[in-house]
């Protein structure tokens, strides 16, 4: 990478926190998805006796537990390891598509393109470029929200039950292989979109798409027609990196001059 895409990088970074709009969208959705939900899941069980029954009956097909847990602190562990991570990865879909977007089809909006596309610059460097600022907010996101989410929910369960609770391993696999490949996919989507598209509102339409599957498997949780394994995070991660790899190289080819300027 050389100092101009550091530069670009950089400026399209700043342009979020300019963008009010843009930076409001990236601020809430992630307060609301892994502290505000976790934190109502948590209070409800905790003064609401019917609803932590709702809950056992998935308890119930999850192996029993080594050592002396109580029905409340198995509920959190539940909801923190289960639950949460379908919540989690909407973040990484919504502001790496939110970020690609405003990153390439805001060039559009504000007709700086043309200006861009003189600069020293050459194509598959500004692609490289608008992919990488897209890819770091999202992933900086994820993890502050992944920080922000384990310590608000450890803190309300020592308040609650007197003990912390233990992140399982599969946290691993969705920090290190599922969110930054899903982080690709939503860009490429979004940026295969953004050739065509006028607005930001249009060059996200195609990304919102993404968040169905993650629902699907929220439902199916919840139902307990689906609960996340230890090894299947690994594997669901390596498909999606592969897929990522291809719908980032298809998506370099839509990047021309030609339909960038339509």
């Amino acid at each position: 990478m050389n100092i101009g895409q550091f530069a670009l990088i950089k400026k399209d970074m700043r342009s979020v926190t300019s963008n009010k709009q843009v930076f409001t969208v990236l601020l809430i959705v992630p307060i609301v998805l892994t502290i505000a939900l976790p934190s109502i899941f948590m209070f409800v069980i905790s003064f609401a006796p019917d609803a932590a029954s709702d809950f056992q009956k998935l308890l119930d097909m999850l192996p029993a537990p080594n050592g002396e847990y109580s029905q409340q602190q198995q509920i959190f562990s539940l909801i923190l390891n289960q639950i949460m991570p379908s919540f989690f990865l909407i973040i990484p879909i919504m502001a790496s598509s939110v970020m690609a977007a405003s990153s390439f089809v805001g060039e559009k909006e504000k007709h700086t393109l043309e200006t861009l596309l003189y600069s020293p610059l050459s194509l598959g460097q500004l692609f490289q470029s608008k992919i990488l600022a897209g890819f770091s907010v999202g992933m900086m996101i994820s993890f502050s929200s992944f920080a922000a989410m384990l310590l608000v929910m450890e803190l309300e369960s020592f308040f609650l039950t007197g003990n912390l609770l233990l992140p399982a391993a599969s946290w691993l696999a969705i920090m290190l292989l599922i969110a930054p490949a899903i982080s690709l996919v939503a860009i490429a989507v979004t940026v295969r979109s953004s050739a065509k598209a006028q607005t930001i509102e249009e060059a996200q339409q195609r990304a919102v798409f993404l968040i169905f599957p993650i629902l699907a498997l929220l439902i199916g949780q919840f139902t307990g027609i689906i609960l996340i394994s230890a090894g299947l995070p690994w594997g669901v991660g390596i498909v999606l990196a592969a897929l990522a790899i291809l719908l980032v190289k298809r998506a370099a080819g839509n990047f021309t001059y030609e339909k960038l300027l339509k």
